[in-house]
Formats: structure tokens, sequence, C-alpha cells
């Protein structure tokens, strides 16, 4: 049992340096991250003398049940192509500058309305989505408007992280939790809302007081003008991500598994982007860019962390775990542990190893096992830059925009807002529990 521990602690102190120190691999003209590479490796050892069966790995990878990460990721990759191809037509960039707009010279309303821009849409597609669609534009805004944007990437960040709980689709760790444990897109809304508002509200208030000061200083410059020039398409790709949210939403009613909902969707998007643009006589110019964007690596990631957690679980690893975690205040001890550990070997990992920790527990922990999970998985992402993988990818492009934010500023923000919202999360998910 020693030997698979060992290897995968190895493999997660290797990966978190180097998604710190050496994110990418170039080979020529090829740039590729190194984080995944790490995990693939530390997953062959792992099958190599972690002392599990390769057949019984190869049957939890095919097998017909919640938890096939083939099926996840499926589901993942169909919704993220589906926001990612809106985003190609400027379509979150314009509600974002609609919001800015509106906020005319004053610093506090600008905040207010971008925190709730982006934590309504957030909602309905992907927090990941949100944090690389709007960060390059804040850092922009903020340049034009000569104000200092720490406060709206801090309130952006915070936001995508804390309103991804609300729905299945919001972010991968929820999308792997629930689905792994059998639960389903209205089921899981009725656990999410409450934490999601409570948490909500709470992180706003965190951090405005935070960044209090800094808002009273006034607007100097404008907000550019951003037009869609292709409205066809945005209507195409507007109307295919609502009847896919429909869809997910009945779901379980009708039979259908929520990845082939997803993935039907993600088919016919691209069925009719490829046909107007056949029409038209053009590249599918917006299509290219989305399948160039899709982060295909999250693939390999999953798969090597899962196979990982195959081999822990054969070893009795997770058994013992989910004994010493016991069956008494699931909420509390699942929801800050699995914030802890997001920020030890970030949250997809994590969310693969507490998923076969609560499925290991057969059922003693139950609900508020598996939501505490959640929502340790969505606010750790803001407590240090390790405990998501947008956190990575959000200071490397503030960084190309000269915006210096360090470590210890983002624990500050860590410590100021993500504690508060994490409890508040907790405790509306005990209310959510007492009343369902």
């Amino acid at each position: 049992m020693l030997v698979p521990v060992i290897i995968c602690c190895i493999t997660c102190v290797l990966m978190i340096c180097s998604i710190l120190f050496f994110p990418k691999l170039k080979i020529g003209k090829i740039s590729l991250d190194t984080y995944w590479l790490i995990t693939i490796v530390g997953a062959v050892f792992a099958l190599i003398f972690g002392g599990a069966e390769i057949a019984t790995v190869g049957k939890a990878l095919i097998a017909d049940t919640a938890i096939n990460p083939l099926k996840i990721l499926v589901l993942f990759l169909s919704m993220t192509i589906l926001s990612i191809f809106l985003d190609e037509l400027g379509f979150f960039r314009f509600l974002a500058n609609v919001a800015l707009r509106r906020a005319q010279t004053g610093q506090k309303r600008l905040f207010l309305y971008l925190y709730i821009t982006v934590s309504i849409l957030t909602v309905f597609t992907s927090n990941d989505i949100i944090i690389l669609s709007f960060t390059p534009f804040i850092c922009y805004f903020a340049k034009n408007a000569k104000i200092n944007p720490i406060p709206y990437l801090a309130a952006e960040f915070v936001a995508a992280n804390t309103w991804s709980m609300a729905l299945i689709i919001g972010n991968p760790t929820n999308i792997y939790l629930a689905t792994s444990n059998g639960i389903g897109f209205l089921e899981y809304v009725k656990y999410s809302i409450f934490p999601t508002i409570f948490g909500g509200l709470v992180a706003f208030g965190a951090l405005f007081l935070l960044f209090r000061k800094k808002l009273q200083e006034p607007i100097q410059g404008e907000a550019e003008t951003v037009v869609i020039e292709d409205k066809v398409l945005l209507w195409v790709g507007i109307a295919h991500l609502a009847v896919c949210t429909i869809m997910l939403a009945i779901s379980s009613y009708v039979g259908i598994e929520m990845w082939i909902v997803a993935l039907s969707a993600a088919g016919s998007l691209f069925i009719f982007a490829v046909v107007i643009a056949l029409v038209r006589k053009q590249k599918p110019t917006a299509l290219i860019g989305c399948l160039k964007r899709t982060p295909y690596q999250l693939i390999p990631f999953v798969i090597s962390m899962f196979v990982m957690i195959v081999v822990l679980a054969d070893a009795g690893v997770t058994e013992i775990i989910a004994k010493a975690m016991g069956s008494s205040l699931p909420i509390l001890k699942y929801g800050t542990a699995s914030f802890a550990a997001s920020n030890l070997i970030n949250n997809i990992p994590m969310s693969v190893l507490f998923s076969s920790i609560i499925e290991t527990s057969n059922g003693v922990a139950g609900i508020p096992a598996i939501f505490a999970t959640v929502i340790g998985s969505n606010i750790g992402a803001f407590f240090t830059p390790i405990g998501a993988l947008a956190g990575i990818m959000w200071g490397s492009i503030i960084s190309k925009h000269d915006t210096k934010f360090g470590y210890f500023d983002f624990l500050k923000i860590g410590v100021t807002v993500a504690i508060p919202t994490l409890f508040a999360a907790l405790g509306g998910l005990w209310l959510a529990v007492s009343i369902f």
C-alpha cells in the first residue's frame, strides 16, 4: 500500500512544481503544458509498481457507470465548446462592455456591474471560459480608463469560482463529483442554490470591504465600442447553449444521459457552423478558433488522475481515509478537507480522490459530503494559485499585461475572501440539507 501512496504524492508534488516553475515544455514549434505530462508518467508508474491489476483499471475506464471519466470529459468538453464558440464571436466581451458603460464614471458601480455580469454568465457557462474571456478585457479597459485593475480582476476571479457552484455545468469538478455519484441536473440545483447565494453575497461583501478605498477614485477613460458582426452565428450559438441547458435540466426525466445531450448540442453546433460557412463560401473562422481553444489537455490529465485513484482504491487507501473522515459532521469535515486538499494537489485531482472516498464510504457521508466537496473544489480555487488550473492561467494572462500579482497577493485575497465565503457556502448547504 505504501508504494502507490508514495508514487501519487511525488506525482502531485511534481505537478504543482511544474505549474509554478516550469509550466511549458517547448519541442521545436510545439509548446506543451507540463502538468498533464507529469500525471501521465505518474499513472504509468502507479500501474507498474502500485500492485493494481491492469484489467481492473481498464474496466473502470470503460464501465457503463456515472463515474466513467470518458463520459464526464465528453460532457465538460462539449459544454466548453458551446461557450468558447460564443466567446469567439465576441459575446462575452460585448456583455461586459455593456455593463461597463452603464457604470459611467463611478468605480463602485463598475465593480458591482462587473461582479453581477460575471456571476450570471458563469452560472450558464463555465468558470474557466469566463476567466479566460474577461481577464484580457479587464486589463485593457483598466489601462485605458487609468484605474487599478486588481479589484476588478479579483472580483472576476472570485465571482467566477463562487457562482460556478450553481449549476452542474459551471465547473468540471461539479460535473465529476455530481455525475460520479449519480446526481442529476435538477437534484444538483436543489442542494447548490443556497450555498451559491450565501457564498456569492459574502464574497462580494468581503471583496468590497477589501478594495473600498481603491474604488473611490474616478474613472478617467472610456469603454471601447464592441460590435458583434456575425449576428446569425451569434443567435445559433445562443440557441444551442439555451436548448442544451434546458435539455440537461430534464435529461433525468426523459432517460437521456447528460453527456449525450451535451455532445449532441456540440455536434449540432458544428454542423450548423459548417453549413453556414459553405453557404457563404467562407471559412468557419469562429468554429476553427473554438476548436483550437478547447482544453484537450484535460483528457490525459483527468484519465491519468483517475488511474492513480483506482490504484489507491485497489490498495485500500481511500477506504482508510473514508473511515478516518467518519460519518459525523460531513459538511464541515468534507468542506474544509476538500478546500485544503485543492490547494495541495489542485481541485481536479482532489475531486477524483474525494469522489472515490465518498464512494468507498458506502453512502455513510451521502449528499452532505458530496456537496461540501463541490463547495471546497470551487471556493478552494481562489485561496492560492495552486487551487485550480484556472488560477494559473489567470496569473499568466495578467502577467502578460504588465500587472503584478504575486503568490502573497493571491493569498491575501484567499484569507480575507475565500475563508468567509467557504463557511457561508457550507452554512447554505446545511440549510439546504435541513430543508430537503
